[in-house]
Parts: structure tokens; C-alpha cells; sequence
């Protein structure tokens, strides 16, 4: 399935393990705006609960959540 969702900005977490992916969206969302499209790419499998949990306490909408062998893929519009 080719990936054509459109987006603002990207953060690769891949290789860091929990909490970090969590703490670099935190600092990276800071310097976007409401609306815009944030690309996650993760490895850590905690991503698959932790990433719809950060959206929904934060109130962010999670477009996209895939995953493609060890590979964790999330698109996220910020609130």
C-alpha cells in the first residue's frame, strides 16, 4: 500500500524504547502548530499504546497508526 498521506513534519524514534518516543513528540509539537501533520516512525512496540494515548489526553486526531513488520508508523493532526 503506498503511503500518501501528506504531512508537516517527521520524527524518527526508531531505535529509542519508552518513554523517549513520547518525550521527543512532546518537544517536536511545541514548535508546530494546530493542524498541522506529524509523521512518527517507531520501533518500540509500547508506541502501539502509548501514541493513541498521548493524542487522545493531549487531544491531538490520530490519522494513520500502521505497522510493517518491526517498523511503527503514526501520523498525527495536531488539536
Amino acid at each position: 500500500m503506498a503511503n500518501t498521506q501528506e504531512f508537516d513534519a517527521e520524527l524518527d524514534t526508531s531505535g529509542l524504547y519508552c518513554p523517549e518516543p513520547i518525550m521527543l513528540m512532546h518537544n517536536k509539537v511545541k514548535d508546530m502548530h494546530s493542524g498541522h501533520v506529524l509523521k512518527v516512525i517507531a520501533t518500540d512496540p509500547a508506541t502501539t499504546r502509548d501514541i493513541p494515548k498521548f493524542c487522545n489526553f493531549l487531544g491531538h486526531e490520530l490519522l494513520v497508526q500502521k505497522e510493517s513488520g518491526d517498523t511503527y508508523l503514526y501520523f498525527i493532526r495536531l488539536g
